[in-house]
C-alpha cells in the first residue's frame, strides 16, 4: 500500500482542504438525501454506500449519532461487532459497496514505447537523410539500386527502435509484476466469529479490522474500541501532531498510520469511496526515479556525445573539403549533378551516424537491464527491492547494522526456563506442566496465569479443525503457549476480568502494562517487559504461598544474577509483575513503581541455520556486521558470539552508554562496536548517522518496528523485515527481506556488487567500441577522403553494442569471488585504472589491425579490379565486428586473465554471441553492407 502514498503531499493536502470545505458547505446548506436502491434493500442493507462513506470522510459526528453510532451503523450494514461478516456475504458486499482497490495509472501500450524510442533527434535526422537518399537515388541510379542506401538506413533505424522499445516494454512489465508484490499487504479481521489474516484488497464494508502499532489503516472506518489509539494523519493532512481516536472522535481514514496503541474499527468505505480514493481520482502519479549510477553514467554519456559531435563535424568538414578540392583539381567545380548531391548526402549521413555511435545510449540501458535482472533474481531469493538504487548501493555497503530477533534468530520463540517462587525450573513440554503444578501453590499459579492472559495484545482463536491458533507477536505467542501448557484458559480469563486501560509495548517504554477490574471489585495492574526495567519497578516479590513479601536488595541482586544467567544462555528474559490498587484510584493512570515481582521468564529463540556462515562471508567481503537490539546485553553477547559477530577485540555496549558519549569518545569507540544492547530507536539512528558522517561508511540497516523508520531512512540502504516488520517500517525501507533471514541480506549485497561490476564491464566494452569507431572514421576521412564504415554499418554496430552488449554483460550472475573483495568506497572513481588499461590496450590493438587493412589491405590481400575497394571495406567492417565480439569476451573480467571462466555456464552470454554471429552473417544479404561477398570470401 506504500505506493499509494507516493503522489505529491502538497497536492493531496490542498485537495483535502478544498474537499472538506465543500463538505462543510453542503452540510450547512442541508444534509444531502440518498435514495436507497432496491438491490441494496434486498441485500439486507439499510444505508446508501455514498452516505456511509461521507460520514467518515466529512468527520460527521452528528450524522453518525443520527444513525445510532457505531452500533447503529453495524446494524444497517448487517454485521455483528463481535462475530464480524460472514464469508458467504462477501460477494454481495463487494457488489453493493465496492472493492477495496484504487484506480491506477493505465499501462502504456507497446506502440507508445516505439514512439518514445523514435523521438531520438539523431534517428529523426537519419530518417530524413534516408528519405532524401531514396529521392535522389531513384532518378540517378534507378530501381532497385537507388533504394539501397536509403532502405539500408531505414532498416537499421527500424531495428534500433524496435530493440529499444521491446527492452523498455519488457522492463515496464517486470516493474509492474514487482509492483504487485509490493501490494501484498495483509491485515487481521474478525470473520465468521474467528480472527483471520486477509489481504487488504479483500476487505469489505462491515469488516471488523484489528489495528496495532505500525499498521496502515487499510480503509475508512469507525472506531469500535481500543486502548490509547494514536493515529498519524500526516500523509493526508500534513499535520505532524498525531490524533487521539476514541468514542467522541471515532473516524479513521485510509492511508493513515497507527503510531501507538491498538484498537478495532468497523469498515465503512473501501476503494474509491474512501478519503484516499477520492483524492487518487485526480492524483495518479508513478514512475521510478533514476538511480545514482544512472545519473552518473548519463553524465558520462553526455560528455562522450559532445566529443562525438566534434568528431562528426570535423569528419564532415574534412570529407566535403577533400571532395571540393578534388572537383577543383579535375576542373569539375562548375559541373554539378544529382550524383554529387548523393555523395554529399552520404557524407552527411556518415557524420550523423558517428554521433549516433558516439552517444552511448547503452549505458543507461545496461544499468536498467542489470538492476531489473538483479531485482527479478532477488525476488526469487526472497528479497523485494522497492527502489532500484538499493541494488547498486548495497554492493558498496561496508557495514550492516542488524536486528537480533527474527533476523539472526528464527523468531519462533518458546519459554525455556522460568524463575518463580525463588526457584528456577526448566520447561520441557508436558513434563514441565506436572513439575510446575506440583511445585507451585494454586495461588501462585493463578497469579502467573492472570499476568500472562490479561497483559497481552495477542488473542487465541480456534481454527476450522478446533485447534488453538495464536494471533500476535512471537514473544507473546510463547507466553500464551506456556500459559495454555499450564492448563490456563484464555477465553475464561478474559471473560472473568474487565480491562480498563492498556499501555501497549513500544521500543521506548520496553514494557507493556494493563489495568483490570477484578471480579471481587478490586483493581489490579499487570506489567511485563525488559527484565532490568521491570525489576527496578518492584519492591516486593511473590513468595511460595502466593503472598507479597518485601524484596530486599540482596534478593534483588540474586534475581539479577538469575536474569544474567538466563541471558548468558542466549535466552530472552522478561519479568512479570503486578500491583493491587485501591478501587478509588485514578483509573486513567497505571503506576510505574510499587510492583510485586511474579516471575522471570527465559524465552529461547534459536539462531537461524546458515547465519554464522553468512556473517563470515560478510567479514571476508570487508563488511562489518553490528548487532543492534533492544534485548538484555548478556543475551545479545551470547547470540553475537554464536553468530560470529562478537570477537575478542570487539566492544559490546548498551544504548545509554552511547547516548552519554562525547563526539571524541564516539570517534574512538564506534569503530569497535559490534553489539549495542538495550538500544532505543534513536540510539540506532545516532549510530547510523555517526557511521555515515564521521567515518564515511556505506551503511545498511535492518528494522521491523514503527520506531525504526528514522534509522531506515537515514541509512544508505534500509532493509525491512517482511514477516515481523510493520507496514510503516516497510514503507521506509529500500528492500523488504521477505523471509526475515540474515542470509538473504548477504545475497542482496552479493547481487549489488554484481550489478556494479557488470556495469563496469559494459562501460569498458562500449568506450572501446566508441574510441575505435570515431578514430578510424576520422583518420581515414582525413587521409584517404572516405570513411571505411558506412552509415548503415555504423547503425548496425550501434544496435549490437548498445543492446546485445548490454544484455550479455549486464546480466552476468554473481560469482563467489565478489564476496572476497573489499566494498567500493563512496568517492572511488567508477572507471578504474585496470579499465583504462584494457580500453587503451584494446583500442590500440583494434586500430592497428584496421589501419593496416585500410591503408595496405589491397596489396596484402592482392585485391584488384573495380570492386576492390568495396571488397576491402567489407573485410574491414567484418574485422571491426569480430573485434567487438572478442572485446565483449575480454570484458567479462576486468582484472583477471582467465576471461573464459563461467562463460559456458551463462546461457544469456552465449546466446548473445550466437545472435551477433547470425546477424553478421545475415548482413551479406544487404548489398550495401557486403557489396562483394564472393570476393570478400576469397580475400578472407
Amino acid at each position: 500500500m506504500a505506493e499509494f502514498f507516493a503522489p505529491s503531499l502538497e497536492k493531496i493536502r490542498v485537495a483535502l482542504y478544498v474537499q472538506k470545505a465543500a463538505i462543510h458547505f453542503i452540510d450547512a446548506a442541508g444534509r444531502a438525501e440518498y435514495k436507497l436502491s432496491e438491490e441494496t434493500r434486498e441485500a439486507g442493507f439499510s444505508i446508501h454506500p455514498d452516505e456511509l462513506a461521507s460520514i467518515v470522510r466529512g468527520h460527521d459526528i452528528k450524522g453518525l449519532k443520527i444513525h445510532g453510532g457505531v452500533e447503529g451503523i453495524a446494524r444497517k450494514v448487517s454485521v455483528s461487532l463481535n462475530h464480524g461478516v460472514s464469508t458467504v456475504d462477501l460477494p454481495t458486499r463487494q457488489k453493493i459497496y465496492g472493492f477495496n482497490r484504487y484506480t491506477e495509472k493505465p499501462s502504456r501500450a507497446f506502440l507508445m514505447f516505439v514512439w518514445d524510442a523514435f523521438q531520438d533527434l539523431t534517428l529523426i535526422i537519419l530518417t530524413v537523410c534516408a528519405v532524401v537518399s531514396i529521392g535522389v537515388g531513384l532518378p540517378t541510379e534507378g530501381w532497385p539500386k537507388g533504394m539501397y542506401d536509403g532502405l539500408g538506413i531505414i532498416l537499421s533505424i527500424f531495428l534500433v527502435v524496435m530493440v529499444t522499445a521491446i527492452s523498455d516494454y519488457k522492463q515496464a512489465l517486470q516493474f509492474k509484476d514487482l509492483d504487485k508484490e509490493k501490494k501484498k499487504i495483509f491485515t487481521q479481521v474478525t470473520r465468521d466469529e474467528k480472527r483471520k489474516k486477509v489481504s487488504i484488497y479483500d476487505l469489505v464494508v462491515g469488516d471488523i479490522v484489528h489495528l496495532s502499532i505500525g499498521d496502515l489503516v487499510p480503509a475508512d472506518g469507525v472506531y469500535i474500541l481500543g486502548y490509547s489509539l494514536l493515529i498519524d494523519e500526516s500523509s493526508l493532512t500534513g499535520e505532524t501532531e498525531p490524533v487521539n481516536i476514541y468514542e467522541e472522535k471515532p473516524f479513521l481514514l485510509s492511508g493513515t498510520k497507527v503510531q501507538d496503541g491498538s484498537g478495532k474499527m468497523l469498515v465503512t468505505a473501501v476503494g474509491m469511496r474512501t478519503e484516499w480514493g477520492k483524492l487518487m481520482e485526480t492524483l495518479i502519479e508513478g514512475g521510478e526515479d533514476e538511480t545514482p549510477l544512472q545519473v552518473k553514467l548519463n553524465g558520462v554519456a553526455t560528455l562522450i556525445g559532445k566529443i562525438g559531435l566534434i568528431f562528426a563535424v570535423l569528419t564532415f568538414v574534412v570529407l566535403i573539403g577533400r571532395y571540393l578540392v578534388e572537383k577543383a583539381l579535375n576542373h569539375e567545380f562548375a559541373d554539378w549533378s544529382s550524383s554529387d548531391a548523393l555523395t554529399i548526402l552520404n557524407y552527411f549521413a556518415t557524420a550523423i551516424t558517428i554521433i549516433v555511435v558516439a552517444v552511448p545510449e547503452g549505458l543507461p540501458l545496461a544499468v536498467t537491464l542489470s538492476l531489473a535482472f538483479a531485482m527479478k533474481k532477488l525476488m526469487d531469493e526472497r528479497a523485494l527491492v522497492r527502489h532500484l538504487s538499493a541494488c547498486e548501493t548495497m554492493g558498496s555497503a561496508s557495514c550492516i547494522c542488524t536486528d537480533k530477533t527474527g533476523t539472526l534468530t528464527t523468531n519462533h520463540m518458546v519459554v525455556d526456563k522460568i524463575w518463580i517462587s525463588e526457584k528456577s525450573i526448566e520447561v520441557k513440554g508436558n513434563v514441565s506442566e506436572d513439575i510446575l503444578k506440583s511445585d507451585l501453590s494454586g495461588r501462585v499459579l493463578g497469579i502467573l496465569l492472570q499476568a500472562i492472559f490479561q497483559n497481552t495484545s495477542s488473542t487465541v482463536d480456534k481454527d476450522e479443525s478446533g485447534r488453538n491458533t495464536i494471533f500476535g507477536s512471537p514473544t507473546e505467542s510463547a507466553l500464551l503457549e506456556f500459559g495454555m501448557l499450564l492448563g490456563g484458559n484464555f477465553d475464561a480469563q478474559r471473560r472473568e476480568f474487565k480491562i480498563l486501560k492498556v499501555q501497549p509495548f513500544n521500543s521506548d517504554r520496553k514494557k507493556m502494562s494493563v489495568l483490570v477490574a477484578l471480579p471481587d471489585g478490586g483493581v489490579r495492574a499487570f506489567c511485563k517487559g525488559a527484565s532490568e526495567i521491570v525489576l527496578r519497578m518492584c519492591d516486593k516479590v511473590v513468595d511460595c504461598n502466593g503472598g507479597s513479601v518485601p524484596l530486599p536488595k540482596e534478593q534483588a541482586k540474586n534475581i539479577t544474577d538469575v536474569i544474567n544467567g538466563f541471558a548468558s544462555e542466549a535466552l530472552r528474559t522478561l519479568c512479570l509483575a503486578f500491583i493491587d490498587l485501591e478501587t478509588t484510584s485514578d483509573e486513567s493512570s497505571i503506576p510505574d513503581d510499587g510492583y510485586t515481582l511474579i516471575a522471570v521468564v527465559g524465552i529461547k529463540d534459536p539462531v537461524r541455520l546458515g547465519v554464522k556462515d553468512a556473517v563470515q562471508t560478510c567479514l571476508a567481503a570487508g563488511i562489518t556486521v553490528r548487532m543492534v537490539t533492544g534485548d538484555n546485553i548478556n543475551t545479545a553477547k551470547a547470540i553475537a558470539r554464536e553468530c560470529g559477530i562478537l570477537t575478542e577485540d570487539g566492544v559490546a555496549i548498551e544504548g545509554r552508554e552511547l547516548r552519554s558519549m562525547s563526539p571524541e569518545q564516539m570517534k574512538d569507540t564506534i569503530p569497535r562496536i559490534q553489539v549495542m544492547a538495550r538500544s532505543l530507536p534513536m540510539d540506532k539512528h545516532t549510530l547510523v548517522t555517526q557511521l555515515r558522517k564521521m567515518f564515511g561508511e556505506v551503511v545498511a540497516v535492518t528494522g521491523d518496528g514503527t520506531n525504526d523508520a528514522p534509522a531506515l531512512r537515514e541509512a544508505d540502504i534500509g532493509l525491512s523485515m517482511g514477516i515481523a516488520g510493520t507496514e510503516v517500517a516497510k514503507e521506509s525501507a529500500d528492500v523488504i527481506i521477505l523471509d526475515d533471514n540474515f542470509a538473504t541480506i548477504v545475497n542482496v549485497a552479493k547481487w549489488g556488487r554484481s550489478v556494479y561490476i557488470n556495469i563496469q564491464k559494459f562501460v569498458q566494452f562500449q568506450l572501446t567500441v566508441n574510441i575505435v569507431a570515431l578514430v578510424l572514421n576520422f583518420v581515414c576521412a582525413c587521409i584517404s577522403g572516405s570513411a571505411p564504415l558506412t552509415a548503415v554499418q555504423l547503425l548496425w554496430v550501434n544496435m549490437i553494442m548498445d543492446t546485445l552488449g548490454a544484455l550479455a554483460l549486464a546480466t552476468e550472475p554473481p560469482n563467489d569471488g565478489l564476496m572476497k573483495r573489499s566494498p567500493v568506497g563512496r568517492n572511488v572513481s567508477f572507471i578504474t585504472k585496470a579499465m583504462w588499461r584494457n580500453i587503451i590496450g584494446q583500442s590500440i590493438y583494434q586500430l592497428a589491425v584496421l589501419a593496416v587493412l585500410n591503408f595496405d589491405g589491397k596489396q596484402l590481400l592482392k585485391l584488384s579490379g573495380s570492386d576492390a575497394s568495396d571488397t576491402l571495406n567489407t573485410l574491414i567492417f567484418n574485422s571491426f565486428v569480430f573485434c567487438q565480439v572478442f572485446n565483449e569476451i575480454n570484458s567479462r573480467d576486468i582484472e583477471k586473465i582467465n576471461i573464459f571462466r563461467g562463460m559456458f555456464g551463462s546461457w544469456i552470454f552465449l546466446g548473445v554471441m550466437r545472435l551477433t554471429w547470425i546477424s553478421e552473417r545475415a548482413t551479406c544479404c544487404h548489398p550495401k553492407m557486403h557489396p562483394c561477398r564472393k570476393r570478400y570470401n576469397q580475400a578472407s
